[in-house]
């Protein structure tokens, strides 16, 4: 068995953003159940608050499917014709082609923090799709794993990380995708702005905890990109909405 991981950044209608959200959440999760080796699905919106805030934000949208597949060659691609539903109903917005789908093996699950509540969901993610400098990936792994991984995961609203590399295998469409690495990590916190504020004075050695960060290992190339959502799907989000009734051509 093995972790995968995919991400479907995307967009929707303004008048959409409902349906898409009905659709996810009612036959998606419904076919999502069937699939072998499926673990779990979750939606997130784009935030305000943003560590890198002069980078590109093309995606308001990110779903994220976890798998522990016994033959990713075989069961990957079935999530594939899935989403082809939402796209094929006219749920995603893809006018200036900003649709992406990466998979990652996982190097491993959740690690987390001693700010875990391990019985509450997340707030909230942040992904970075991220490289390691040539020649140095066994010291960008070390960095992470044994400095980066644990300092970050102190940080007030910052609970568990995890980690992947792009997967051989991937779905359909397939765009180039500028993270040949990825970082992913869980929040749990009612005021993301502050924690952003504390990660990244923490980052620079000035918090008013008087904790500092490492300095950034040189083997973490720069050519990367950090992604904050917030999480807008399951029992806590969708409580109403437009309702689904079986027929997905309501969607169109």
């Amino acid at each position: 068995m093995a972790l995968f991981t995919t991400i479907h950044l995307h967009n929707v209608t303004a008048e959409g953003e409902e349906r898409y959200s009905a659709w996810f959440e009612g036959p998606h999760r419904e076919a999502l159940s069937r699939l072998r080796g499926f673990k779990r699905a979750d939606r997130y919106q784009l935030t305000a608050e943003q560590v890198m805030p002069d980078i590109a934000q093309p995606w308001q949208f990110v779903s994220v499917y976890d798998f522990d597949l016994p033959d990713p060659s075989i069961d990957l691609p079935a999530l594939s014709p899935l989403i082809a539903d939402a796209r094929d109903a006219g749920l995603i917005d893809d006018a200036h082609q900003t649709e992406r789908l990466y998979s990652y093996a996982m190097y491993y699950d959740w690690i987390s923090g001693p700010n875990h509540r391990q019985d509450q969901p997340f707030s909230g993610i942040f992904l970075i799709l991220a490289n390691f400098v040539a020649g140095m990936e066994a010291e960008y792994h070390k960095w992470y794993d044994e400095v980066h991984i644990p300092e970050v995961s102190r940080v007030p609203g910052f609970a568990a990380m995890r980690r992947g590399r792009l997967s051989a295998i991937q779905i359909e469409p397939v765009r180039y995708c500028p993270g040949g690495e990825l970082v992913m990590c869980g929040q749990q916190t009612d005021d993301l702005g502050l924690s952003i504020r504390d990660f990244s004075a923490r980052a620079r050695g000035v918090s008013p905890s008087g904790i500092a960060m490492e300095p950034r290992s040189k083997a973490g190339s720069f050519a990367r990109t950090v992604h904050f959502f917030k999480k807008v799907s399951g029992p806590n989000f969708w409580g109403g909405g437009v309702a689904y009734d079986g027929d997905l051509s309501i969607y169109a």
